[in-house]
């Protein structure tokens, strides 16, 4: 440990520069780790604050398009309220619809079906709940885009016009457009295309896009799905079925991987030609009766000094950043434990960079290396 902190001291702007790059790679990864948490609240928020167990779907349905072309109507959600483990069972609607306020205001709206005093009705931050037959319950999010309580919000082609009644205290999103509850008879009616003054079709009174499901953790929703006819999938499986969410998620991922594989070769790099240049004095210090694993304990600690430096720093300005990005129109959430997780990785990889240099110079026999010098 001694030479260790000896040599951080004789070389310290080599260190200093080695701690910059390492920084700067941690002040990248929190960046990735914020804009992954905020498209994922940007994308499915507004399934994630559902109290969902799992959807069910039409049959057949593919997961990609589950919420886009699946129909599923009450006859199918009343087999599910059968079904051992199952505590209720509601049906789901879903669609995307763009809307203007009654002061002219665009807005795209994500409308969430359902019951009124079921399960899955939201509860109110402001204003009241889902009550009247054209009243919504919008996510917290559209009211700071510009809508109001007591707007009127009037759907394109439609013309059908729905009052804005209450707002959730929450971002609540999907697609990356605001959710907005509206009673289920209403979402049908829409979702038909029937404006008003017309009349639905006696079928669609009982349709919506999916089965609602809260159960037990160990509820066998395959039973389930061979009684009902439907395809279910776990709410978290279901993220998958929002549009650009795999697509989103996956690129951002695969950045981070190829960081986190960056920072291990930099890192092993800079060890290894640091390493090599001090060779003599590793040899010295073998030639006196030190132990390989006294090498590798002290090269591994000036590893962690300038990791947890350069990374405290990085995560420090990453985080002071995105404080900053997260006050504008990018989707971007600082969530502490992926900001921990991202860098307690890099930690790791960067030790593990730095034990496979030094072991290899470490194992060099002392005579040979203290005779390459002379």
């Amino acid at each position: 440990m001694f030479l260790a902190l000896r040599e951080l001291r004789f070389a310290r702007w080599r260190f200093t520069l080695m701690g910059s790059v390492v920084a700067l790679i941690a002040i990248l990864v929190v960046l990735l780790s914020g804009l992954s948490s905020g498209l994922v609240n940007d994308g499915v928020s507004g399934l994630q604050r559902l109290p969902v167990t799992a959807f069910a779907f039409d049959q057949h349905t593919k997961l990609d398009s589950a919420f886009s072309r699946s129909v599923v109507n009450s006859r199918q959600a009343d087999q599910w309220r059968r079904q051992p483990g199952v505590l209720d069972a509601a049906l789901f609607g879903n669609m995307l619809v763009n809307a203007r306020s009654e002061r002219g205001l665009p807005i795209d709206l994500a409308l969430f079906g359902v019951e009124p005093g079921s399960f899955l009705a939201p509860a109110a931050a402001e204003g009241t709940g889902l009550g009247g037959p054209d009243g919504i319950v919008v996510s917290q999010t559209a009211i700071k885009a510009g809508l109001r309580l007591g707007d009127t919000v009037t759907i394109d082609r439609i013309g059908t016009r729905l009052t804005v009644v209450g707002a959730t205290g929450d971002q609540r999103t999907f697609g990356h457009v605001d959710v907005a509850y509206l009673p289920l008879a209403a979402w049908q009616r829409l979702h038909q295309g029937v404006g008003p003054g017309e009349e639905l079709r006696a079928s669609a009174t009982t349709e919506a896009t999916a089965v609602a499901i809260r159960a037990d953790r160990d509820a066998d929703l395959a039973a389930g799905d061979a009684a009902a006819g439907t395809t279910s999938f776990r709410k978290a499986e279901a993220y998958d079925a929002s549009p650009g969410y795999t697509a989103e998620t996956s690129t951002l991922r695969l950045i981070q991987v190829f960081l986190y594989a960056i920072s291990a070769l930099v890192v092993g790099a800079f060890f290894t030609v640091w390493t090599i240049n001090r060779r003599h004095e590793l040899a010295v210090l073998r030639a006196m009766g030190a132990a390989r694993s006294y090498l590798l304990r002290d090269g591994l600690i000036q590893a962690l000094v300038i990791l947890g430096a350069a990374i405290g720093a990085g995560v420090a300005v990453g985080v002071g950043l995105g404080g900053v990005i997260s006050g504008g129109a990018v989707p971007f959430a600082i969530e502490a434990p992926a900001v921990a997780v991202a860098a307690v990785l890099l930690a790791v990889l960067g030790l593990a960079g730095a034990a496979s240099a030094i072991v290899r110079v470490a194992a060099i026999d002392p005579l040979t290396a203290l005779g390459a010098q002379r």
